[in-house]
């Protein structure tokens, strides 16, 4: 190793280190019990004496239990007994959701019947005759709010990026909006629910009348994802909580989004130095020309959403994973049959290489992520998904492994390749919006995997080739889309 690389081993390992003992004091004193409540997988905090109030909490589309840490750890801390379940076809809950998608009687109210089963059986284990708050993200917010309406025994609510019909100047009677600074509809959401109070009330006001008190507060410098991890959030939900149950609490939330993107950026930064040992077997690729480089990125940016969309295969219990494994195949069918011609060929199998690539990204990196941030983990209904979406990732990265020019391509080629992949999924989303329009929500997914794999696919790609990095980073995209997205089934 050279001087650099002994360097980025010292200071990741000693920045992963301290991300862990972080993230690990987080949930120190807490106990954490994982449990089945109503047939839903249940993950209950607290605090081992704790008999404070039951608040249940509820995460959204392509989430899990573990995406709502943040909030639920330091509720567990104040004293709050805190239960956070996954939805049906969400996380390591095995039974998927069902009904209609596109009408509020059919999947939203069957998710809002397992919310209230599960407050039901929290009430009951508790022994807790209070009113339970609800706690909610994203497409959680609307199940929450009409889960409130049809439990009187549910008290406050706190809906984090929050969207529903169901609000009205009466309803809920007492409720904390919290938006990321980068959501600028469902801020706007949260400020019309202030207006239908008081039309002059601003972001951070609280309104108050006879029957009702809400607020809707901004997280600033976040987003969508990045509003579960706010500091600012958490202890926003922590106080409205406490002031709706009279109690006073001295907790202050941790930085923990902030420790758990340190933690995954330095496993990503060892793997660096470490594929520097990997014996030097890629071969030496010829550069493509400007036209066959467009050639190869234009036909099947343009050729794979018209053929996978006029397929219309429906097999996967996966929300859009038909398409997409087939849309990933015919894309990089036709992208290593135009590279084969140009003379590119992916090269031999570093098993090696491989091996450690799906080892590091999936056991090390997935433990990581699954531990602190996100369900990464398939239960056994899913990996026969994740096998399918295979047949059609592994192609894919292959060719983008080669076009790419295995780790070895220029910064522009490298990002119109994958703008290349993002754009042929929007034309299947223009081509189908009723039945694709799930196709969008997977860009983040893509680009983020395109961020932490690519780069570690990249380093391994110099020193083994284009194979290597194309098997295993296949598998790698095909397990996070087969654990990420819900299981459904339109018969349940």
């Amino acid at each position: 190793m050279t001087l650099w690389q002994r360097g980025t081993v010292i200071v990741a390992l000693t920045l992963a280190l301290l991300s862990v003992w972080q993230l690990e004091s987080a949930r120190g004193g807490l106990t954490l019990q994982t449990l089945t409540a109503a047939e839903t997988p249940v993950t209950r905090a607290a605090l081992p004496d704790a008999d404070g109030p039951v608040v249940i909490v509820a995460h959204g589309f392509a989430g899990s239990r573990q995406m709502m840490q943040g909030y639920a750890l330091p509720l567990a801390h104040a004293g709050y007994r805190v239960w956070s379940f996954d939805f049906h076809g969400h996380g390591r809950n095995p039974q998927p959701m069902t009904g209609d998608v596109t009408v509020i009687e059919g999947t939203t109210m069957r998710l809002v019947d397992q919310t209230l089963a599960v407050v039901s059986a929290a009430r009951q284990a508790e022994g807790w005759t209070g009113p339970v708050a609800l706690l909610g993200h994203s497409m959680a917010t609307d199940i929450i709010i009409r889960a409130a309406a049809a439990d009187a025994g549910i008290g406050p609510i706190v809906a984090i990026s929050a969207f529903s019909q169901a609000v009205t100047p009466d309803f809920p009677a007492d409720m904390l909006l919290i938006s990321g600074q980068g959501e600028p509809p469902l801020r706007d959401f949260a400020l019309s629910a202030l207006h239908m109070l008081d039309p002059a009330a601003q972001e951070g006001d609280t309104v108050t009348t006879e029957t009702v008190r809400r607020a809707a507060i901004v997280a600033p410098g976040v987003e969508h994802v990045g509003v579960l991890f706010s500091q600012t959030g958490q202890a926003a939900a922590l106080d409205w909580l406490d002031t709706t149950y009279n109690r006073d609490s001295t907790v202050t939330p941790p930085a923990t989004g902030a420790w758990l993107a340190t933690l995954l950026a330095a496993i990503v930064a060892l793997s660096w130095p470490l594929s520097r040992l990997l014996p030097k077997t890629a071969p030496i690729l010829t550069p493509l020309s400007a036209k066959q480089f467009t050639l190869a990125l234009l036909l099947p940016m343009l050729a794979a959403p018209l053929i996978a969309v006029a397929l219309g295969i429906q097999t996967l219990p996966v929300l859009v994973a038909d398409h997409l494994a087939v849309h990933l195949a015919i894309y990089g069918a036709l992208q290593l049959a135009l590279l084969w011609r140009f003379g590119l060929r992916p090269g031999p199998l570093a098993p090696l290489a491989t091996l450690a690539l799906i080892l590091w990204g999936l056991a090390l990196f997935g433990t990581a992520l699954d531990r602190y941030g996100a369900n990464y983990w398939p239960t056994p209904e899913r990996l026969w998904i994740i096998a399918a979406l295979s047949l059609g990732a592994i192609p894919f990265m292959l060719g983008d492994a080669l076009i790419s020019g295995a780790g070895r391509g220029t910064w522009a080629r490298r990002i119109l390749a994958r703008l290349g992949f993002l754009a042929s999924l929007g034309i299947a989303v223009a081509l189908n919006p009723s039945e694709l329009f799930f196709l969008a929500l997977i860009a983040p997914v893509i680009l983020l995997f395109y961020v932490i794999y690519g780069l570690m696919g990249r380093w391994v790609a110099q020193r083994s080739g284009a194979t290597a990095a194309g098997l295993g980073l296949g598998l790698a995209l095909a397990w996070a889309l087969g654990v990420s997205f819900p299981l459904f089934s339109a018969t349940g």
